[in-house]
Parts: C-alpha cells; sequence; structure tokens
C-alpha cells in the first residue's frame, strides 16, 4: 500500500500545473486526503485537504489559488495549483488515511507519498 505523487517540476511564476497523488494496493476505502508541502528551512504545512464527502479545506495562503479534488474510482486525489508565486516553491507531499482489511478487522493508516518538487521560478 501506497502512495505516488506525479506533477511536480519547474514553473515560471503564474503557472497553473497540476499535482496527481495515487494511492495503490489492496485497499479497501480512503479517508480523508490531503497535500502538504515543506519549503527549505521550513516546517511541513497543510495546503489542501478533503473529506470523502468532498468538504475541502484551505489554508489562507493558498485559498482562492489552489483547488483539490479527488476521484474515489481512480484512488487519486488532484491539487490544481494557479497563479502561482515564487513563495509557493517547496516539496509537496500527498497524504491520505488508508483502510486496510487484514487479520478480520479493518485497519486506518496514514500514508505520505514520497513528495514532488515544485520550483516556482522565471
Amino acid at each position: 500500500v501506497q502512495l505516488q505523487a506525479s506533477g511536480g517540476g519547474l514553473v515560471q511564476p503564474g503557472g497553473f500545473p497540476r499535482l496527481s497523488c495515487a494511492a495503490s494496493g489492496t485497499i479497501f476505502s480512503i479517508d480523508d486526503m490531503g497535500w502538504y508541502r515543506q519549503a527549505p528551512g521550513k516546517q511541513r504545512e497543510l495546503v489542501a485537504r478533503i473529506t470523502t464527502s468532498g468538504d475541502t479545506h484551505y489554508p489562507d495562503s493558498v485559498k482562492g489559488r489552489f483547488t483539490i479534488s479527488r476521484d474515489n474510482a481512480k484512488k487519486t486525489v488532484y491539487l490544481q495549483m494557479n497563479s502561482l508565486k515564487p513563495e509557493d516553491t517547496a516539496i509537496y507531499y500527498c497524504n491520505a488515511d488508508l483502510i486496510t482489511f487484514s487479520g478480520g478487522k479493518f485497519n486506518t493508516r496514514n500514508y505520505w507519498g514520497q513528495g514532488t518538487l515544485v520550483t516556482v521560478s522565471s
């Protein structure tokens, strides 16, 4: 069971890349999913989070510019980023609560993807 993120790279200011993160393995279902980022010399911070019912949460720093969505059938979460600024440069990590079934019971565990670097520069 793992999360695999993709979609990072070098982007010009004002750019609009989309990150994807797919869950793989024997997964019964997925609870909350989200994206975090960590800039050089800073702590990891929440960028966006989405519940199973589609409710979303964003910090003020990205509200109105970033949009999180999910495709439950594809076990994938997306982060559409618009109007990127140099201060958005960071490693972006996906995160999800994955529910598996083993040992005769359901187990919920929080997983992190490997991170994808987004560099905003002209």
